[in-house]
């Protein structure tokens, strides 16, 4: 964990080191300061000597300012570095999660990732600026105080030395105690994010129906559980200031006591006694932050786990050694796959699938609600790996070929049809950055977007709100079908992506896909018969498995639940998951 986190310091190694060379050198001056003030009391004001006190106190005076800019010094090296170590893990989490295949992103939840971005890396931030400063300063003040104590009076300066170990081990059990809660807290803040993100991005859902008090007392429950945890932990970690106290006064106390007696004695100055109180104070305080050190570290531990899983996760989806960077056409085959989502899984999702589609070829594929017809499809671009048998494109292994040329030749309209902030055009340049406005409008036309885009008061410089909120759902469709057009490629498959357009507008599609791009293989995923029926040729998915393949009228003939299914949409209208004779 350590290797990963400190490999994100990258540019910011020379601050990092800075920091805690000027925070020591800061302490070295501060601790000169006791030793000089005794000198004045005893060799100045009890010797009425002022030309002592002139010289000593001008050497206090350059000490605290040497002091004072070293910690100005650290503080600014100290901010650079933890900001940019910041900088640093979030860009370098971003990269990664941009390399992710489907797989690795369902390890994460979105509002889990959107945590460790934001939340886990301000503590990082915040645990590397003290690791920097207080880690290195409080240690070495504490041992500095200790030594220049031992040197002035060894038998008073014990008491420190038994006081620092009574109280280290107290404290050790304070954060022991506090650092379990720690560790839960976050993960309650991924349950806070989810609950607001999900309000946010169905706003509008909830209005519809009312729910606005159910939303409020269910962000209120999440905001509660993290309350409750902090609370547990915090009453642990507020028993630091009591004991750290208790221990200072008890100290100032018994030296004070022990000094006074010393001093009637004449074995120790008033001055002497003066450096040991200040030193008393030093080494205790650095004590308390060296106990702020640990709760921070608890806390900080639990988000570097959480971020190193993000950072450590490696997509199972690689290229080969040598990459194929040509697809020679749209032509597509299944040899005996089997596929299941989880590699442990003994449950297969796909079974057996053979399959021989042609280049240019259109066909339907259609089945019931978790029939595997999307998992189907999925495998073709390599946005999973088959667990046995082999998918070829363009008669070659999904596998041999460099990722990205694979996916630029095959583009998916998927399910979920997702539009960014931005205008139609950066829209559609999704499918090809260098794209012209005549070509976005040509691939509009074939998509039947240029109807409604036309219409617009700005046209295809319309801004679209981020998720496309302020267009509809067969018009959000139809820019995500002409944003696949325009990356010409040689295989498109539609996943139930028409489903929110009318059936005319459906057929103008289908035809402008024969007749414009009839070199292209294309793959209808779809619940209504009259969207696949034209198709060369249609596949019946059942359970994971291919059912029926053939034309229009051959399944009709043969194919049982497909006959089943046209007889009860021609007759009373219903979709895929309605069988003839039910109600």
């Amino acid at each position: 964990m350590i290797k990963t986190l400190a490999a994100q310091i990258k540019e910011y190694k020379k601050v990092s080191i800075m920091t805690p060379v000027f925070m020591i050198a800061e302490v070295i001056f501060e601790m000169l300061l006791p030793f000089l003030m005794a000198s004045i009391i005893d060799d100045g004001v009890e010797a009425g000597n002022m030309r002592h006190i002139y010289a000593v106190g001008a050497v206090m005076v350059v000490a605290a300012l040497c002091g004072l800019f070293c910690g100005v010094m650290g503080g600014k090296y100290g901010a650079r570095a933890s900001t940019g170590f910041a900088k640093n893990l979030r860009q370098a989490m971003f990269e990664n999660i941009q390399t992710f295949s489907f797989s690795s992103l369902d390890k994460f939840s979105t509002a889990g990732l959107v945590t460790r971005l934001t939340t886990d890396v301000t503590n990082m931030q915040m645990a590397y600026q003290m690791i920097l400063r207080i880690c290195f300063r409080a240690p070495v003040s504490m041992v500095c105080a200790m030594a220049m104590a031992f040197l002035i009076n060894a038998r008073l300066a014990a008491v420190y030395l038994v006081a620092v170990l009574l109280l280290g081990v107290v404290l050790f059990f304070i954060i022991r105690g506090a650092m379990k809660y720690f560790k839960q807290a976050f993960p309650k803040y991924d349950e806070l994010n989810a609950s607001v993100q999900e309000n946010v991005s169905a706003i509008r859902v909830v209005k519809a129906y009312v729910r606005e008090e159910y939303e409020t007392r269910k962000f209120k429950k999440a905001s509660q559980g993290i309350y409750d945890i902090f609370l547990k932990a915090e009453k642990h970690v507020v028993l630091n200031m009591p004991v750290m106290m208790f221990t200072v006064y008890g100290c100032i106390l018994l030296i004070s006591w022990l000094g006074a007696k010393q001093i009637v004695q004449n074995t120790l100055t008033t001055g002497e006694l003066m450096s040991l109180l200040t030193y008393c104070m030093n080494i205790l305080m650095s004590l308390m932050m060296v106990a702020m050190i640990f709760v921070m570290m608890s806390m900080s531990i639990a988000s570097a786990e959480r971020i190193c899983e993000v950072l450590n996760e490696k997509s199972d989806l690689t290229n080969p050694a040598d990459p194929v960077y040509e697809v020679k056409d749209g032509g597509i085959e299944f040899q005996h796959v089997r596929f299941s989502y989880h590699k442990e899984s003994s449950e297969a999702v796909l079974h057996d699938i053979n399959l021989k589609i042609h280049a240019g070829e259109t066909i339907g594929i259609i089945g019931g609600t978790g029939s595997a017809k999307t998992s189907l499809v999925n495998l073709i671009s390599r946005l999973y790996d088959v667990s046995e048998g082999a998918v070829l494109v363009g008669g070659r292994d999904v596998r041999e070929y460099d990722i990205e040329t694979l996916r630029n030749q095959v583009a998916v309209v998927l399910q979920k049809n997702v539009l960014f902030s931005g205008t139609i055009l950066d829209n559609l340049r999704w499918g090809d950055a260098n794209a012209t406005e005549e070509e976005c409008r040509r691939v509009c036309r074939l998509a039947c977007a240029d109807e409604f885009i036309e219409k617009m008061p700005e046209g295809y410089n319309t801004y679209i709100e981020q998720g496309g909120t302020n267009v509809s759902g067969g018009q959000r469709q139809r820019l995500t079908i002409a944003r696949a057009l325009l990356k010409k490629p040689k295989v498109l498959i539609l996943d139930d992506s028409t489903s929110a357009v009318d059936t005319a507008t459906d057929a103008k599609i289908r035809k402008a896909f024969a007749e414009e791009i009839p070199e292209t293989t294309k793959l209808i995923i779809a619940q209504r018969v009259a969207s696949v029926m034209n198709a060369d040729r249609i596949i019946v998915m059942d359970d994971g498995r291919v059912n029926g393949f053939g034309t229009h009228e051959e399944l009709l003939k043969e194919n049982e639940i497909y006959r089943e299914v046209y007889e009860s949409q021609t007759n009373g209208g219903g979709d895929f998951d309605e069988k003839a004779g039910e109600e």
